[in-house]
């Protein structure tokens, strides 16, 4: 894998051309400045004129531009070919913009970015190669600007992409609806090729199809991986990186995230820290394809989470037990629907609410508060100016070793892995230096809750489980903080409904329900008693029984721009 270059400061030499080209068959004025590109009909063919306004463009938004002959022979030479023997003596620059504009008003309000591609023919001379290469000069400019220009959010981007990118692009034909090969063909392919990155397309074929891909390549052939389908494949991706022997090195190659699933909570994620309005669909995975294309790379946190058989799942968005993993696998059955499957199924999961026994412990967060919805409630967080347990004090055991309550643990909803070596998987990946092995005690700083009856557990590291559910609205990408939210038995069908409606706008935290707490840690443990349940990884049905987490700061890189 090369090394990424670092994030450019902008300190290069400005960019400024002037000249006057035909687009559409009217001339017009032509302007490039350091940030924009400025379009202005001339009055009368020429320059002499009024002055009509200006069409305006920022660079910030040019996903790419070239040079080409006639637009009959689009895409058919590259620079550099002999063109001599072309009929026509013209050349052209096509610039591809995606700029942020009002939705149509059918679409509902709020802004998207919609696609322009701003094109001005270069004749000044009766030979081809002389406008070819003006036109060329023309579009050498605005992609340098354009690289100067990258968007990207104040402190959270630690390098960019190489370019030109070589990008792997995993899809699952499956996810959602079934549309993703459709929906890419018809938005990613396009802006793929307009920002000139070269890609390889991978359908996946079978359940962890990409995760053995990733477990065996040679990733210094690509210098990202991108994965088109929900948040399932691109949990197949992080743990086949983090099986590898170089697992170090290789779970820093870049990930890109395309939204072609039903929940695509990583896209929304990613989008929200960005500041930018919720999206959904289309609008979403055009402004992924986007963020994509522009090639920032920020750091991620990847949660490790050993079951009591010894396995180990590395996690980037969320381990829950009840009444969201329930939904989670039962709504499979409504895939046909799309993201509304998780609406279909919350209402049926509602109509037969569960009660679901176990134990919960967790680390509360270094110089992290934590707090119920309500003051009053009966939790009682421990003091968190206690130290954090050193590294050397349980580095002599796995925390991951057998323990006794799996003994009458449903294990149905366990994936059965291919690979037998099970011990050989679970060593890899950095120490869980916080947990001890899950048949010892908990250590005596850890808060346990005192509840032993619950509706739902989550945890979270992201902003959103779904593209429109805003669990945790203080998540960041690289917070080293677990969000725990937990409800607690006795709240009711209506309550529980009024959590999730509040849930689409991340206000649930402040609805003042006594059964809601929320609380910051680095680490947790939990043990069902019931004997049958679910628990999820990142959407993913696991082993059920006991389970523990540790989450490790900043150990994978996304691309979010």
């Amino acid at each position: 894998m090369e090394p990424l270059e670092p994030v450019r400061n902008g300190a290069s030499r400005p960019v400024s051309l002037y000249g006057e080209f035909s687009v559409k068959g009217v001339r017009h004025a032509v302007t490039l400045s350091e940030r924009e590109l400025s379009v202005r009909r001339l009055a009368g063919g020429s320059s002499s004129g009024g002055k009509p306004a200006a069409t305006v463009f920022s660079l910030a938004d040019c996903l790419g531009c070239r040079a080409h002959l006639g637009e009959q022979q689009e895409g058919q030479h590259e620079e550099g070919e002999d063109v001599g023997e072309r009929a026509g003596s013209s050349a052209y620059v096509s610039a591809y913009f995606y700029p942020f504009r009002r939705r149509r008003r059918w679409a509902g309000a709020g802004l998207t970015r919609q696609r322009v591609e701003q094109r001005f023919r270069v004749s000044a001379s009766g030979d081809p190669r002389v406008n070819l290469e003006e036109a060329r000069r023309w579009a050498r400019a605005i992609r340098e600007g354009s690289a100067r220009n990258r968007p990207q959010r104040t402190g959270a981007v630690c390098a960019e992409v190489r370019s030109p990118c070589r990008i792997l692009l995993m899809l699952n034909p499956h996810s959602g609806k079934g549309q993703a090969h459709s929906l890419f063909t018809a938005h990613v392919q396009r802006m793929l090729q307009e920002a000139s990155i070269p890609y390889t397309l991978i359908i996946t074929e079978r359940q962890n199809h990409a995760r053995e891909l990733v477990r065996e390549a040679d990733l210094s052939q690509w210098d990202a991986l991108a994965i088109m389908s929900g948040d399932g494949l691109l949990f197949e991706v992080v743990n086949g990186l983090m099986e590898r022997e170089d697992w170090e090195e290789a779970i820093k190659t870049p990930l890109g995230v395309l939204p072609g699933g039903s929940g695509n909570a990583v896209a929304a994620s990613i989008h929200n820290y960005c500041g930018l309005q919720p999206m959904s669909g289309e609008d979403l995975l055009v402004s992924c394809g986007f963020m994509l294309c522009k090639g920032l790379v920020s750091r991620l946190d990847l949660t490790s989470i050993c079951t009591a058989s010894n396995q180990r799942h590395f996690s980037f968005l969320s381990l829950a037990w009840g009444f969201v993993a329930d939904v989670d696998s039962e709504s499979e059955k409504y895939r046909h629907v799309g993201a509304a499957r998780f609406t279909v199924g919350t209402l049926v999961r509602l109509m037969s609410l569960r009660v679901y026994q176990g134990k919960l412990s967790y680390l509360p967060a270094e110089q992290s508060g934590s707090y119920s919805s309500l003051e009053q409630s009966t939790e009682s967080p421990t003091d968190f100016s206690q130290q954090i347990a050193s590294s050397s004090d349980y580095s002599d055991s796995s925390p991951c070793t057998n323990h006794p309550l799996h003994n009458f643990c449903n294990s149905n909803n366990a994936p059965k892995p291919k690979r037998t070596n099970l011990s050989q998987v679970s060593v890899l990946g950095p120490p869980d230096s916080l947990l001890v092995p899950l048949d010892q005690p908990v250590p005596a700083h850890w808060t346990v809750v005192s509840e032993q009856d619950f509706v739902l557990v989550l945890a979270v590291y992201q902003s959103h489980i779904s593209e429109d559910l805003i669990a945790a609205p203080a998540s960041r990408l690289e917070d080293g903080v677990i969000h725990l939210i937990y409800v607690k038995a006795g709240i009711s069908r209506a309550a529980l409904l009024r959590l999730f409606l509040a849930m689409e706008k991340g206000t649930h935290l402040s609805t003042n329900c006594p059964y809601v707490v929320y609380v910051k840690a680095q680490a947790l443990r939990l043990e069902p008693y019931s004997p049958k349940g679910t628990i999820t990884v990142d959407g993913e049905v696991v082993e059920y029984g006991p389970v523990q987490a540790q989450i490790h700061g900043s150990l994978a890189r996304l691309i979010a721009g």
